[in-house]
């Protein structure tokens, strides 16, 4: 079996499953308990988030856990919009969102908030003139990616909080899911920032939203004690110290790992280059490893289905989006409704081989042959 959808999950890195093996047998004690094995508990927790806050370059202070990025998605945004509301009901969000953001937005929506979309470039970034125009006085949240997972474009995020910083009622949120592990990212300028472990090899069920130390939301989970004012609950410090050993190896190899990914997206560039119905969909200044493609006119979903026959593991828009529909990025993108619904993505890791590479070439252009045996 052949996997290339890292973008929607990473196996958990050894080094961070024994992390959390070892939390697990030494730390039995509830760190919110007032006892002694609690306390060693809470004490091992505020080492683990230090150390979290550091890798991120924030406060340890402005880290909330949560279960993964949707919830962290989900804290912001209800709570920014509810905190805001006598400021205005405004909000300022892209085409391009995962549907944990784009869901809640639509929920405010049918309470009453007023959605505006910002235009999308022909290269995947969001047009700075077009927020310009679009943010109000009464905006007060503005809610975009750092890097598209499906196209895997990177957003100009500090020239955006820049803008927003002008309007004093209005917060900036950014889902940096697909950017932690991929690229630089700097949370500066942002109100708040999610991510999730299970995209740079740590444990699935566990994230963070970075929440700037000033701002005020209103909490998503009322009742009990938590490791933040804003998220009740016992917080899982066996998860959050597998996080923080992955998040800890991800920086320190992030050079490495990214000079790999690039030389295995040039190979698979190239080695689409013969096939003349493929379009490739990602800007070329992306990041490495996400290569969104259509295969005119072959819908995404049957190309998927027809290289998972053959034990080729891609994915067709984000995991979490609706399946059969057009993806809204490459729509974005390209103004093609045909060329979004034929649209995958192959998303590559450091972890990926050569050998699979070659496969992968191999297994592709024996269902390209497949599907286009009649045009020849």
């Amino acid at each position: 079996m052949i996997y290339l959808d890292y973008s929607a999950n990473t196996p958990v890195a050894s080094e961070a499953l024994e992390t959390y093996l070892e939390i697990e047998r030494n730390f039995p004690g509830n760190p919110n308990a007032a006892h002694s094995l609690g306390r060693a508990a809470a004490g091992k927790l505020q080492t683990v988030t230090a150390a979290l806050a550091q890798a991120l370059q924030v406060q340890p202070e402005e880290l909330i856990y949560t279960s993964g990025a949707s919830e962290a998605n989900n804290l912001a945004i209800k709570g920014i919009c509810r905190m805001q509301r006598h400021y205005g009901r405004h909000i300022l969000t892209t085409p391009l969102e995962h549907p944990s953001v784009s869901g809640p937005i639509t929920y405010l929506q049918e309470q009453g908030y007023e959605v505006d979309l910002l235009d999308i470039g022909r290269d995947g970034r969001i047009d700075l003139d077009s927020l310009r125009d679009l943010i109000r006085e009464d905006t007060v949240l503005v809610a975009v990616c750092a890097v598209d997972s499906e196209l895997g474009t990177i957003q100009p995020i500090q020239e955006i909080a820049e803008l927003v910083g002008r309007y004093p009622h209005c917060k900036l949120h950014v889902d940096a899911t697909q950017a932690i592990g991929k690229i630089p990212f700097s949370f500066a300028g942002t109100d708040t920032a999610s991510l999730a472990a299970h995209k740079f090899y740590g444990p699935n069920g566990v994230g963070l939203l970075y929440k700037q130390k000033d701002l005020v939301l209103e909490p998503l989970i009322h009742g009990g004690t938590g490791a933040s004012l804003y998220r009740s609950g016992t917080p899982t410090l066996a998860l959050a110290a597998a996080m923080e050993k992955a998040l800890e190896m991800t920086v320190k190899e992030l050079p490495e790992r990214t000079e790999r990914v690039s030389e295995l997206n040039r190979r698979l560039r190239a080695g689409l280059i013969p096939f003349p119905k493929v379009q490739i969909n990602s800007p070329a200044d992306a990041v490495p490893h996400i290569l969104n493609l259509s295969v005119v006119p072959v819908k995404g979903l049957d190309f998927q289905s027809a290289l998972d026959e053959k034990e080729i593991c891609v994915s067709v828009k984000s995991a979490c989006s609706v399946p059969g529909t057009p993806s809204r990025a490459v729509f974005a993108v390209s103004r093609d409704r045909k060329r979004a619904t034929c649209s995958w993505r192959i998303s590559l890791s450091h972890l990926t081989t050569d050998a699979e590479i070659d496969i992968f070439m191999d297994r592709f252009g024996e269902v390209y042959q497949d599907f286009f045996e009649n045009d020849k």
